[in-house]
């Protein structure tokens, strides 16, 4: 019986002992799944707000280079206003000028108002012109795909009149077609910054 009793006295010393020591290495080893868990999530959170600073520098980036391209500096301006200024950039006699001046003449307005034998304009023609005499003029038709009709009439006309029909219809059959390149915008916006519409 003493045996019996040394035998349950050492099996529950040794269940006892095994529970210490069990919580022992519990309480000493440090819980590397909580801790792994956490860190893990930490570094998510903080490659995610990595990730979203990446993304809203490189969209911000992206967002001003599609400014760059789009926003060239004519954006505020008509596109009549551009194209009267580019004409004159490519086809005005002379580019140091004080105001640029833009008349519209309508179909059907004689060529030469002084002279009754005058051909008539076949179509709504623009007339660009300098401040001055000197500065020239360019009278054209626009085409609407970047390229314009040019006429090849003065500013003011001088000679004997009436001069005859077949003089002015030759000026119209001799239209000129050219192809207007875009230009420089600074060099545009020059221009526009000049420009007189008349009514």
């Amino acid at each position: 019986m003493k045996s019996v009793w040394k035998i349950i006295y050492f099996t529950v010393a040794v269940a006892l002992f095994a529970g210490c020591a069990d919580e022992t290495a519990l309480e000493t080893v440090p819980d590397t799944t909580d801790n792994a868990a956490e860190e893990t999530a930490t570094d998510s959170s903080s490659t995610d707000s990595e990730d979203e600073k990446d993304t809203e520098e490189s969209g911000s980036g992206e967002d001003a280079t599609s400014e760059e391209a789009s926003g060239s500096g004519l954006d505020a301006y008509s596109s009549e206003e551009i194209e009267y200024a580019r004409v004159w950039l490519q086809l005005g006699p002379n580019q140091d000028i004080d105001g640029l001046y833009v008349k519209k003449i309508p179909l059907g307005t004689p060529l030469n108002p002084d002279d009754e034998t005058s051909a008539e304009y076949p179509e709504d023609v623009i007339q660009l012109a300098g401040s001055r005499l000197v500065d020239g003029s360019v009278t054209y038709s626009g085409n609407g795909d970047g390229t314009v009709n040019v006429y090849k009439v003065p500013l003011r006309w001088d000679g004997e009149y009436p001069a005859g029909e077949d003089f002015y219809k030759s000026l119209i059959v001799d239209t000129e077609l050219v192809t207007i390149d875009v230009g420089e915008d600074e060099e545009v916006i020059r221009l526009i910054e000049l420009l007189e519409i008349e009514d």
